[in-house]
């Protein structure tokens, strides 16, 4: 490709400046004790800064102890939560790239077991809380359960919708005090804010449900008071389902619609992803947002359309995520419009230095200068050793 490829042109973004457009999508790694970082949380998100990627959000982390998808995900409801990550942020800074944390509510797809574990991904049960890891009464916008086998969740009143926003509130100031440049809300995959914008699982007959005004009140409501509590120069990102998957659910001229109020209340950046309101795995679409078929679905690029919709129709910034897996397919999804942003999962925990591997394979980095110092000489000398051999 012509000129110096996109995909490592900086983007400021406020008062940050991320060194390239590579984003660490949040990984669950199930791998916290009561909430609490441990060594593999430093392990696993410092890999991918060496690796150089411009962002690296944390795993969805919870807001309230109910908030967790499961006894062992990542929290940030105390102070000592937020303390045990500073180690994992000023590390990242260290290394050239930004920290980020997406701030996340499991609702009514809490209290579950990991998916690694025996009969992982189902609800936890009497036999877990015989083990110490017992069940809790989750939250939703309407008391219906995500599926069959699971627990009915308890809906929201005006005090509990209060309090949900608050714990937003104290962890995005937790966020910041432990060095996290940007902040990321989760409002995707059948999660809590997610469950009051779909009509699937949003059945209120107050202001919160409804329309899709009403559906959008609560979440909305929780943005705003997270903007006021960041500082001015910190990025806000939010992640949508764009759509349902479904063709009574939540459709992509929805997500166009609550893009344009997240830019009006101060989001930077609308994170493309979708499905899950019902525990399903996401869909793909067309350009127009029609859901396709399963047997059609996770192709790479599957979600682009719906990122290049947004930023084609919303004055906001997009991310794409969903199978980018190649340099090259990276590069052109950001060249030909479809996102500002790329966010890799399973590929970066495949190869933690995609970013560095990608630079080389699209010759912004020849010579192996955005390599870690410690890392750098020896990889100039592993190339000189191998186009000797060549010769």
């Amino acid at each position: 490709m012509p000129g110096s490829p996109l995909l490592f042109e900086p983007l400021k973004l406020r008062g940050i400046t991320l060194p390239n457009r590579i984003v660490v999508s949040p990984l669950c790694m199930y791998s916290a004790v009561e909430g609490l970082a441990q060594p593999w949380q430093f392990a696993h998100l410092s890999s991918f800064a060496r690796g150089k990627s411009g962002l690296v959000f944390t795993e969805a982390t919870a807001v309230e102890a109910r908030g967790r998808i499961t006894p062992q995900c990542l929290g940030i409801w105390t102070d000592a939560q937020a303390q045990a990550l500073r180690p994992i942020t000023a590390f990242i800074e260290s290394m050239g790239c930004v920290p980020g944390i997406q701030l996340a509510h499991a609702g009514r797809k809490g209290s579950s077991r990991a998916p690694f574990v025996e009969r992982g991904g189902t609800p936890l049960g009497a036999d877990d809380a015989a083990r110490g890891t017992p069940p809790w009464q989750t939250v939703a916008p309407s008391p219906l359960a995500v599926g069959t086998g699971w627990s009915q969740p308890s809906a929201l009143d005006e005090a509990g919708l209060e309090q949900v926003k608050n714990a937003f509130v104290d962890a995005t100031r937790r966020a910041v005090s432990a060095g996290f440049r940007v902040l990321e809300l989760h409002l995707a995959h059948g999660y809590l804010l997610h469950s009051f914008l779909s009509p699937i699982s949003n059945h209120r007959s107050d202001a919160y449900g409804g329309d899709i005004q009403g559906r959008m009140r609560f979440p909305l409501e929780v943005i705003e008071a997270v903007r006021a509590q960041l500082p001015d120069e910190m990025p806000l990102f939010v992640r949508i389902s764009a759509i349902d998957g479904r063709e009574e659910g939540w459709k992509l001229e929805d997500s166009v619609e609550l893009s344009r109020c997240m830019a009006a209340l101060g989001v930077d950046v609308v994170d493309c992803s979708s499905g899950g309101i019902a525990g399903a795995p996401r869909f793909r679409s067309d350009d127009a947002g029609k859901p396709l078929s399963k047997s059609s679905a996770r192709e790479p690029g599957f979600q682009v359309p719906f990122s290049r919709r947004i930023r084609d129709q919303v004055a906001i910034k997009s991310m794409a995520v969903g199978v980018i897996v190649d340099a090259n397919q990276a590069e052109d999804i950001l060249q030909t419009g479809g996102a500002d942003l790329v966010a890799l999962g399973r590929e970066l925990m495949y190869d933690p230095f995609w970013p560095l591997h990608a630079a080389e394979r699209l010759g912004a980095d020849p010579d192996y200068k955005m390599w870690p110092e410690q890392y750098a000489w020896a990889i100039d000398r592993r190339a000189q050793i191998k186009t000797l051999n060549r010769g």
